[in-house]
């Protein structure tokens, strides 16, 4: 499955960069068995924010879905690092829980979360299938726009 992750990866134009250190008190993923769990992920793109601020204010939806795609990628550089660098060791991706900064009356938090559930869809094919919760939030770390956790079951 690694040459098939690779090659999707490739195909859409995707490097997975190095794992950020965590920023605080807490570790960037936990192992319990054959699950992983990541810590919170934000949007950056070589060590900055992709975009910042409130949706439904600072942002659009399609803004906010692009910001969850690399909430995905990056969820994806700590499962590669808790994993040896290697990504075909996921089996499936069983939960993401995704965090919306938005403005009070903005409703569409489960539309922004499709930004990274497509993503993780289109590098693992099935294995990227998902429960999911999207949830608003007033605000989150550094004034990012998404937030994105996982769970996920690994070889």
């Amino acid at each position: 499955m690694t040459s098939t992750i690779e090659t999707r990866l490739k195909d859409l134009g995707i490097t997975i960069p190095e794992s950020a250190a965590p920023a605080a008190a807490y570790l960037p993923f936990s192992q319990s068995g054959n699950l992983l769990f990541t810590s919170g992920q934000l949007p950056l793109k070589d060590g900055k924010l992709v975009s910042t601020g409130l949706v439904g204010r600072d942002l659009t939806i399609e803004q906010a879905q692009e910001a969850a795609k690399y909430c995905a990628i990056n969820v994806l550089s700590q499962a590669k690092a808790a994993l040896g660098g290697d990504l075909s060791r996921i089996k499936r991706i069983v939960k993401i829980t995704v965090f919306v900064a938005s403005v009070v009356d903005f409703t569409d938090q489960h539309v922004v979360a499709n930004g990274g559930s497509q993503l993780f869809i289109d590098v693992l094919g099935d294995a990227g299938k998902h429960a999911r919760s999207a949830v608003g939030m007033a605000g989150l770390p550094l004034n990012a726009p998404v937030e994105i956790e996982a769970v996920i079951e690994v070889a």
